[in-house]
């Protein structure tokens, strides 16, 4: 079996299927045979400027990356053909989160080192001192026109790079070729981690090894209803989801992310599309998205299925989604920027909740001291870990390459950080990330498991839990709160705990706030709660 690059397969679908549309931005809509020419002269563009392969993958160490690396700094519209065109150069696409505070992103910069950045004009003010500034400046700056902001002096427009990018250059890609994907860096700066495209393809991307590509043309021979891709495709999430529709063929629709998430416009464009998938993060997508199904109907008789991954999504939005929806399933994805797609659990309105996930091809739970692979069923909780195709490592870092990538029973696997265990039946039961765990009074709590009662509260819009550092305790929980309606206090949030949690862990204070702060992606800002939890210590003291 043969490996592909993601170039390669999209070239094939559009000789295959060259009228049906690809993607769909709100009114930009892009046909196969258009992406695939686009995508050419974006990397024909790209190679003329001299960027490419530096050293072969043969050459180089894990966390040694022997190409130009591409920054792009965009919102969703275009940014499947950015990804692509920037592979087919063999050049190296990575995500830069426009969340982001200048000074966050020239760090950034700093650590990637691109030679190219692609951004959207709308985001070209914020950051124009980082782009502008000599020692972070990229020999390539390239804009795209989205209707707000002007031009920067050193860049140039997407339109004209394309036009001069119309002659075939002779880098052939490659599935060793690299996809650069940046952590959040919620818990220390981002990553960047290092996938080969014959890897990510397969993994994370509902691709395979094809022998010929007429498996390819059967295989996007007839399309189902379009995707619908919410979330940034900045994250991985995001990027995976679109990256699995395109790649097997689908029509996907991208949502603006420009404006303010509105989930009018969401389900405004579900209908309109006649969407058979949408895919969204947890609970800051699901939570206004519920609220408007109550307040309008929509026609979404097309919709099979909600996909929801990268934060937890509250059981109590997933049954009101399935209450206003009802055809539908919901999936719960598991994975990271490091693990790639790794898991899924489904629930339908017949069903309980899925509570653990079933694992895709690799996944694992490892020992807690990396001695050995647990079997079903085993008591001990563990570390989620994949092996066969996982990211080869962090770029230019080779002692964190070593710790997360490590050799285990002569085999190389990644370990992602999560704490789980391994169900009878197989599946994964998810703990929570070893980073977020309180050690109160010599007890080991997951914050999650307490956030995910105090969402079941009917009144709880949102809620985060952090340790604080305590005389008493050591670290004591404190947990941050968003209500609406009803009169609830902090003993009636502990005591409403109570009832499914050991006292152990229950909330020692609570502190209400009109909004729990979340990042782009959906993502809990455990800084923001951390300070927070930190400033009420010391003003009560």
């Amino acid at each position: 079996m043969a490996e592909w690059t993601i170039g390669a397969v999209v070239d094939a679908i559009a000789d295959a299927v060259p009228d049906r549309e690809m993607t769909v931005c709100g009114d930009r809509r892009t046909t196969f045979a258009e992406g695939a020419q686009r995508t050419r002269r974006l990397a024909n563009f790209l190679a003329a400027a001299g960027l490419g392969v530096r050293r072969e993958r043969r050459d180089l160490n894990r966390w040694e990356c022997g190409q130009d690396v591409v920054a792009l700094l965009m919102h969703n519209d275009l940014y499947p053909e950015m990804v692509i065109g920037c592979l087919k150069a063999r050049t190296v696409p990575v995500n830069v989160n426009y969340y982001y505070a200048p000074g966050e992103v020239a760090d950034l910069l700093a650590y990637l080192k691109p030679r190219a950045v692609i951004y959207h004009r709308s985001l070209g003010a914020k950051f124009a001192s980082v782009l502008g500034d000599e020692a972070l400046s990229a020999e390539v700056l390239i804009s795209i026109d989205d209707g707000d902001g002007d031009r920067l002096d050193s860049s140039i427009d997407l339109e004209e790079a394309l036009a001069q990018g119309d002659t075939d250059h002779g880098g052939l890609p490659s599935p060793d070729d690299l996809l650069m994907v940046c952590t959040g860096g919620t818990t220390g700066r981002p990553k960047g981690v290092m996938w080969r495209q014959g890897d990510i393809y397969v993994s994370s991307m509902n691709g395979a090894d094809h022998d010929q590509v007429g498996e390819i043309h059967d295989k996007v021979a007839n399309a189902g209803p379009p995707w619908f891709a919410v979330s940034p495709l900045m994250h991985a999430a995001g990027l995976w989801t679109a990256f699995s529709g395109l790649l097997s063929g689908q029509t996907v629709v991208l949502h603006d992310t420009k404006p303010r998430f509105d989930p009018r416009t969401v389900l405004e464009t579900a209908q309109r599309e006649k969407i058979g998938l949408m895919t969204m993060v947890g609970d800051a997508y699901a939570g206004p998205i519920v609220e408007e199904l109550g307040r309008r109907s929509y026609d979404l008789s097309s919709m099979f299925a909600i996909g929801t991954g990268g934060a937890a999504t509250n059981p109590k939005h997933q049954r009101a989604l399935l209450e206003h929806i009802p055809q539908i399933t919901i999936i719960n994805g598991f994975g990271s920027s490091e693990t790639g797609n790794m898991g899924f659990g489904h629930t339908q309105r017949q069903t309980p909740t899925a509570e653990t996930f079933q694992l895709r091809a690799g996944g694992l739970v490892l020992a807690d001291d990396y001695s050995r692979f647990l079997d079903p069923g085993d008591p001990e909780v563990g570390w989620v870990a994949r092996n066969g195709r996982i990211p080869l490592g962090y770029f230019n870092d080779a002692e964190a390459t070593a710790r997360t990538f490590p050799e285990v029973a002569g085999e190389r696997v990644v370990v992602s950080g999560d704490r789980a265990a391994l169900e009878a039946d197989g599946t994964l039961r998810l703990l929570g990330r070893d980073s977020l765990v309180v050690n109160t009074g010599g007890e080991k709590v997951f914050v999650e498991e307490i956030e995910e009662v105090l969402r079941a509260h009917p009144h709880v819009v949102d809620a985060l839990a952090v340790g604080r550092p305590s005389e008493r305790w050591g670290e004591e929980i404190v947990a941050v709160v968003s209500i609406r309606g009803g009169d609830v206090d902090a003993p009636a949030l502990r005591e409403f705990c109570a009832t499914r949690l050991a006292r152990f862990k229950l909330p020692k204070d609570v502190l209400f706030v009109d909004e729990v702060r979340r990042l782009g992606n959906g993502k809990a800002d455990y800084r923001w709660a951390k300070g927070l939890a930190s400033q009420q210590a010391e003003a009560r003291a």
